[in-house]
């Protein structure tokens, strides 16, 4: 059989017995998918007449009209023979399953990971990182973290209600450090939010830190590291929307022109080093952030930039950067309620 009688075959069989889309698309999916010799197109036919064991018992359960001559019976054997080696072949049964493993998924695979998206109900929480009290990372210029989140957090609620997502809450907490943490997670849970983002600002270990001045004033600064990272907890309860999310949101960053933070990667960043689940985004795996895995929703943070990098502290503080990285990730939450995205995932 050639490679063409074969799909039309497979198309045919498809139709005919099973008429919905999803079933042809799976079998045209293992025509594109599989490389099949044109030789041994047939047993993937067999397997939709059925298995050999029942061809084999229907074939013996008809008498036969007629005695055939001995010529006859020569070569009806010899297809026998054929037919009986190529339907039994365990090789054969092997690729079958292979073949065929995506049709067999089982129903929750199938599942929208988020079954509704509309804008004007869909409720994102955009946690701004930090407090007034417990001020994060100090920039190269001595503006605190915060300052930063702040800013970026509020432009980034407008954007996201100026595109219909009128449930949009910023979330700004008090209180010192890590009790403040375990109180932003109680207010994003009682909020019953669909999506949390939370918002931040870079910075680098103590032992890549420069002395410099900057009007009069002793600072900080390392030029060393740029760059946005994208952060998903493995202990998210969500942890798989929590990943098309942060996907999205890096796939976007980069669209936008920018360059993810490589450093956490490497073996330099010591107990700060972090498994790259995506080279081409920038997302990475940090199980341990209180506000990523105790939430109850999908959660990802965003750190925008290095504002301890010297050059890409005055790009953070532009309105222009802000707008940029704003867009950005209202561009990745329309994505992510597009239907497609809720039945198939990311493509």
């Amino acid at each position: 059989m050639t490679r063409r009688e074969f799909i039309c075959d497979l198309g045919s069989i498809a139709w005919g017995f099973w008429p919905g889309r999803r079933t042809v698309i799976a079998a045209m999916a293992a025509v594109v998918l599989l490389p099949i010799d044109a030789g041994n197109a047939g047993w993937l036919s067999d397997l939709f007449k059925g298995s050999p064991k029942q061809g084999k018992s229907s074939r013996q359960a008809k008498p036969p009209k007629h005695v055939a001559s001995p010529k006859s019976a020569a070569k009806s054997a010899a297809k026998s023979a054929a037919l009986a080696k190529r339907t039994t072949s365990p090789k054969r049964h092997t690729v079958k399953l292979a073949a065929l493993g995506p049709v067999q998924l089982p129903a929750a695979a199938l599942k929208p990971v988020a079954t509704r998206c509309e804008p004007s109900k869909f409720r994102i929480v955009l946690d701004v990182g930090h407090t007034a009290e417990s001020e994060g990372a100090i920039s190269a210029r001595n503006v605190s973290e915060f300052v930063f989140n702040l800013r970026l957090a509020k432009q980034i609620e407008q954007k996201l209600k100026a595109e219909g997502f009128a449930e949009t809450r910023l979330l700004l907490t008090e209180g010192k450090a890590r009790r403040s943490l375990f109180k932003r997670v109680a207010t994003a849970n009682d909020l019953r939010a669909d999506l949390l983002l939370s918002i931040h600002h870079d910075s680098v270990p103590n032992k890549f830190l420069e002395d410099w001045e900057f009007e009069g004033k002793k600072s900080r600064f390392s030029d060393r590291f740029s760059g946005y990272s994208v952060f998903v907890s493995r202990e998210n309860p969500d942890f798989k929307t929590s990943l098309m999310f942060a996907e999205l949101i890096g796939k976007e960053m980069k669209a936008q022109g920018l360059e993810y933070a490589r450093q956490y990667s490497q073996a330099i960043m010591g107990r700060h080093q972090r498994p790259l689940l995506n080279r081409e985004t920038g997302v990475y795996r940090y199980d341990e952030l209180i506000v990523l895995r105790k939430t109850r929703m999908a959660a990802a943070l965003l750190e925008a930039g290095s504002i301890i990098n010297r050059d890409e502290e005055l790009m953070m503080s532009s309105p222009e950067r802000r707008d940029i990285i704003s867009s950005g990730v209202a561009a990745a939450v329309k994505e992510f309620c597009e239907p497609r995205w809720g039945i198939l995932g990311p493509l």
